[in-house]
């Protein structure tokens, strides 16, 4: 047969100043870019392998899962396919099918998907609405301890450390405390956090931490990160009768080959930039304070923000869509002239956007941009 095109090929990155909040965290260093290049193959980390993953000596995959436990504060960690498959792993562990679980309001998609897949009742934690969105702790605990006298028993209580939507860094600690207080254990979900911000599960008193490799962990995708306290080790990692090295919860491997030799290659880069995380904040929130300086354009969520993804209400940008021959598709095409990417064509009531990692001189040209276009149509 002949097949398609299929147009496999992308300057994105090399060409523009990329915006987009999933994929800033995600790119490569150069040590992953060669650990790519030599273990492109399927499994390819495979040579030396005796029948568990995480026991490989060459490449040293048991020694990154040491380092890997030390970096998050964790007592056992794993890696897998995605930080969703992470979050279905501890729910399929721990609870049965009709056991009920706390979800915060902000939680990503994927959280709700794990539940349902593992058959499970969600009660949600409201966040408190326009503008900030904010998952208050206070709430999350009354409204678990409300869950549990009302269904007895709450078999997983989960956090959205920062969220997909507004960037909101919630308080891990406080969870955690409340959650162990309670008898609950505690789930917090670090896709956003993970690579980014120190993570310290343990002085948190969290029971299971998640994680994504190619969201902000700077590896390839798709792999996920999942560690616990070692009291957990014995249910999630159980092995099988009849393949006895085998995980069964891992389906005896995850994730192999470019995914977890770029997270390795990587790791080093990770553990060195998460110590510049003030910096970054301070960064993020300058470039929130130009871009409001354009009329009509307004952060939404905490504020001053805490994070690098950061969500926008624009209702100058919409105004000027209406009347724009172009419709909404002017703003992206209108960066795109400047190269700048990563804000979804059509979209100018809001947008969310990262600009992490970027130099303070690549942040003002964005923000330079956005006030030449408005000027450029505003009435």
């Amino acid at each position: 047969m002949e097949c398609n095109d299929y147009n496999i090929t992308r300057d994105l990155e090399r060409k523009n100043l990329n915006l987009n909040p999933l994929q800033r965290g995600g790119i490569l260093p150069r040590e992953a870019r060669e650990a790519l290049h030599d273990f492109g193959d399927g499994y390819s980390v495979c040579d030396y392998c005796s029948g568990r993953l995480d026991e490989i000596a060459k490449p040293s995959i048991s020694g990154f899962l040491e380092d890997l436990s030390k970096f998050l504060k964790v007592d056992d960690v794993r890696t897998t396919h995605g930080a969703r498959e992470s979050k279905f792993i501890v729910m399929h562990s721990i609870c049965e099918p009709g056991d009920v679980i706390v979800v915060d309001g902000n939680a990503h998609y994927t959280t709700h998907l794990a539940a349902e897949r593992a058959g499970l009742e969600i009660i949600e934690v409201p966040n408190s609405g326009y503008p900030e969105f904010r998952v208050d702790m206070d709430v999350y605990e009354e409204t678990l301890k409300n869950s549990i006298d009302e269904y007895g028993e709450i078999k997983l209580a989960v956090l959205t450390h920062v969220d997909g939507d507004y960037g909101n860094l919630t308080d891990a600690k406080s969870f955690g405390n409340f959650c162990n207080k309670l008898n609950v254990p505690s789930l917090l979900n670090c896709a956003y956090s993970m690579g980014r911000l120190p993570i310290d599960a343990n002085s948190w008193n969290i029971d299971f931490v998640v994680g994504s490799g190619h969201k902000s962990m700077a590896a390839s995708g798709p792999i996920g990160v999942l560690g616990m306290k070692h009291e957990w080790a014995e249910t999630l990692l159980k092995r099988s009768p009849r393949h006895t090295k085998k995980e069964i919860e891992m389906l005896g491997c995850t994730s192999r080959g470019a995914p977890i030799a770029t997270l390795m290659a990587s790791l080093p880069h990770v553990v060195s930039r998460v110590n510049n995380w003030n910096e970054e904040v301070e960064l993020s929130r300058s470039f929130v304070a130009k871009l409001e300086e354009i009329e009509g354009i307004t952060q939404l969520g905490i504020r001053p923000t805490n994070h690098d993804l950061v969500r926008f209400d624009t209702p100058i940008l919409h105004e000027i869509s209406k009347i724009h021959p172009r419709k909404g598709f002017f703003l992206y095409e209108e960066l795109k002239s400047r190269n700048i990417v990563g804000i979804k064509r059509g979209q100018t009531e809001w947008f969310k956007c990262s600009t992490y990692g970027m130099s303070k001189d690549q942040r003002d040209y964005i923000t330079d941009s956005f006030k030449e276009i408005v000027e450029k149509f505003a009435e």
